[in-house]
Formats: C-alpha cells, sequence, structure tokens
C-alpha cells in the first residue's frame, strides 16, 4: 500500500486488492477508512518513532534496593 500510494494512486484505487487474513472480516477487503488510518499511523511512527534508550523493567533496580523516605513529622514538643 505504501509504495502504491507513494507512486500517485488514490487510496479507492488500492481498496479492492488488499485482503484481510484474520478476524471476522477475513477474507474482505478493508474499509477505505481502515486504509487511511493505517496510513496516517504510519505516517505518525515515522515523525515520532519509539525512544530506544528507555529503560526496562530488570534495568530499575528493585523496591528492595531503593531507598526508603520518610516525609518529616512535626516535632511533638512544638505543640
Amino acid at each position: 500500500m505504501l509504495r502504491r500510494r507513494a507512486g500517485g494512486e488514490s487510496v479507492e484505487q488500492i481498496q479492492p486488492d488488499p485482503i484481510i487474513p484474520t478476524g471476522r472480516r477475513k477474507g474482505r477487503n478493508p474499509s477505505v477508512a481502515s486504509i487511511y488510518r493505517a496510513l496516517a499511523e504510519r505516517a505518525k511512527r515515522e515523525v515520532y518513532p519509539k525512544p530506544s534508550n528507555r529503560p526496562t523493567p530488570t534495568s530499575l533496580p528493585s523496591r528492595s534496593a531503593r531507598p526508603r523516605t520518610r516525609p518529616a513529622l512535626p516535632d511533638r514538643a512544638s505543640r
């Protein structure tokens, strides 16, 4: 779809060719709206790629290794 769209074809011209492989609409063509949605999602991913330097859960320290902090309590003598 991306190649054909980049080649100048309209979504309406592309719509009859792809076939949905699984699910309730298996064997049918996707709607024009679904194709537009897929193309928009692809364009969004190209503009805003997922960051690859995010920490993974295994690289974070465990809860027991983190320092525990407690909120400061008012002094009882000053009441």
